[in-house]
C-alpha cells in the first residue's frame, strides 16, 4: 500500500465534510475543509488532483474568477509537479501562492504521520 491508498481514508472524509458543509449552506466552511484535505493529500497525484477539481467546482459555484483560475493553474501543477515538488502544507487555494510552503495543523500532521507508517508497514516505497 502506497500513500497514496494509506491516505485515502483521511482525503476522503475532509472531502464529504467539505460537502456536507455547503449542502447546510456554509460554503466558507466548505472550502476549509478542502483545504485540509489539500494538505492532506497533496503528496499523491491523484489526491492532489481530485482537491484542486474540487476547489475548481467550489469556485464555479461561487461564481469566483479568482478562484477558477487559480485552480486551473493550479490543476496544471498538480498533475504534473507533484512527483516532483509541492510546498509542504500549502492549503491550494488561489488566495495562497502555490509555492508558498505552510505550517501543517498538527491533527492533520499526526493523520499524516499515521499513513506513512501504514505505508511502511506495508512495505511499500
Amino acid at each position: 500500500m502506497g500513500f497514496t491508498a494509506s491516505i485515502r481514508a483521511d482525503v476522503n472524509a475532509e472531502l464529504a465534510a467539505a460537502s456536507e458543509a455547503e449542502a447546510k449552506g456554509d460554503p466558507a466552511a466548505g472550502f476549509r475543509y478542502l483545504e485540509r484535505a489539500h494538505v492532506l493529500g497533496q503528496a499523491s497525484t491523484l489526491h492532489h488532483v481530485r482537491v484542486h477539481v474540487r476547489m475548481l467546482l467550489w469556485g464555479l459555484r461561487r461564481r469566483s474568477l479568482r478562484e477558477v483560475l487559480g485552480q486551473l493553474g493550479r490543476l496544471v501543477g498538480a498533475a504534473t509537479k507533484t512527483i516532483v515538488w509541492v510546498p509542504v502544507g500549502n492549503t491550494g487555494g488561489a488566495g495562497v501562492s502555490p509555492f508558498r510552503a505552510m505550517p501543517i495543523p498538527a491533527d492533520l500532521q499526526r493523520r499524516i504521520d499515521a499513513a506513512r507508517r501504514r505505508q511502511k508497514r506495508n512495505g511499500a516505497p
